[in-house]
């Protein structure tokens, strides 16, 4: 088996805010293995910035990777620990070679029979009038359930926004999550949850910095918002370690993102640990190409889970690939008329 891998630059079709800062580029990388004149891909999808394995050596690791290929899949996730996206593009990648197709992971009636996905619509951070845009963008769209980027402007603005929302569409209309991406101060937390209260939102992500599991804890004991972890999970690769953070804190929700949680055998350890504690979840995407999102939106469909999930971030790119994927009225679907771009993988590699 030979294995190689391949740095790729994905473009914002426009710049994306969160509480963390603006993005014009997402840097990612493929991971290639060739056998037997077959071709298997994984994505590992790294974030500058909050990704546990963002460390100066991620390249030698990932030549390291492609070196050891032979020592398979198992012993590969075990030795790689520290840098879980490199785990889930291995796991993609042997995925992939073993396939009938390169792109086929998980059959199910998603990649056979167009069976949607529903999904929430991403609201990205900008001026309140860029954010009304993209909110009457999503409704046209047929989403449900919208999904807003909070922390970044000012806070009485964004309950202003939120207002205008409720004004115009009830919650049986309309589902609110919001996403603070730990933008909150520990001691300003609670306040602003009061104060987000009155909008009936689904939950709130993140409110505060991840590594605060004390403070996280009091604010799940009994909080005005139901709350979802999804910073507090990256780093965390120990299944005790796990087990302690959420009998600690008690979230109402936490949030699935393979690249940053050890892929899909990370995530399961998450859910096995959520479910007994009554935890529930959903799973998100972090910004891959769609090669990455089409592994996770065909694991996802196979889980059975009847949230919304987070997986339509495919259209955020100028440069993305050709993919069956598409997002049609609130939901995520495999259309089997679609055809992935020609000669994707050799072109990857060249």
């Amino acid at each position: 088996m030979k294995a190689t891998y391949k740095k790729y630059i994905l473009d914002f079709k426009r710049p994306s805010g969160t509480s963390r800062g603006v993005m014009t580029q997402k840097e990612t990388f493929f991971i290639i293995l060739e056998k037997d004149k077959k071709f298997g891909i994984g994505e590992c999808g790294i974030l500058r910035g909050l990704s546990a394995d963002d460390v100066p050596d991620y390249e030698d690791r990932l030549k390291w990777t492609c070196d050891n290929i032979n020592l398979g899949e198992d012993r590969l996730w075990e030795t790689l620990m520290d840098y879980p996206s490199i785990q889930f593009g291995v796991e993609q990648a042997f995925l992939s070679l073993n396939s009938r197709t390169p792109f086929l992971l998980y059959p199910s009636e998603f990649t056979d029979s167009n069976i949607p996905i529903i999904i929430n619509g991403l609201i990205w951070m900008g001026d309140e009038h860029f954010m009304h845009q993209q909110i009457q963008q999503k409704l046209e769209e047929g989403f449900k359930c919208i999904k807003l980027k909070i922390g970044a402007i000012d806070f009485e603005k964004e309950i202003t926004l939120l207002k205008s929302i409720r004004n115009k569409y009830s919650e049986k209309e309309i589902e609110l999550r919001v996403d603070a991406n730990g933008a909150f101060l520990p001691s300003e937390a609670m306040h602003k949850l009061e104060c987000l209260s009155p909008f009936n939102l689904h939950s709130i992500e993140q409110p505060i910095k991840a590594g605060n599991a004390n403070k996280m804890k009091k604010l799940c004991l009994n909080p005005p918002i139901p709350i979802a972890l999804d910073e507090e999970l990256i780093g965390i690769a120990n299944v005790t370690e796990k087990e302690k953070l959420l009998q600690t804190i008690r979230p109402q929700y936490i949030i699935l993102k393979p690249s940053l949680i050890g892929g899909f055998r990370g995530s399961m350890e998450w859910i096995r640990v959520a479910e007994k504690l009554n935890i529930k979840w959903w799973v998100t995407s972090a910004l891959e190409s769609n090669i990455g999102l089409n592994a996770i939106a065909q694991w996802t469909y196979t889980l059975d889970n009847p949230l919304p999930q987070g997986l339509g971030t495919g259209g955020l790119y100028t440069n993305n690939f050709k993919c069956p994927l598409k997002v049609n009225n609130g939901t995520i679907s495999y259309e089997k008329t679609g055809s992935w771009e020609n000669n994707l993988i050799e072109n990857i590699c060249t």
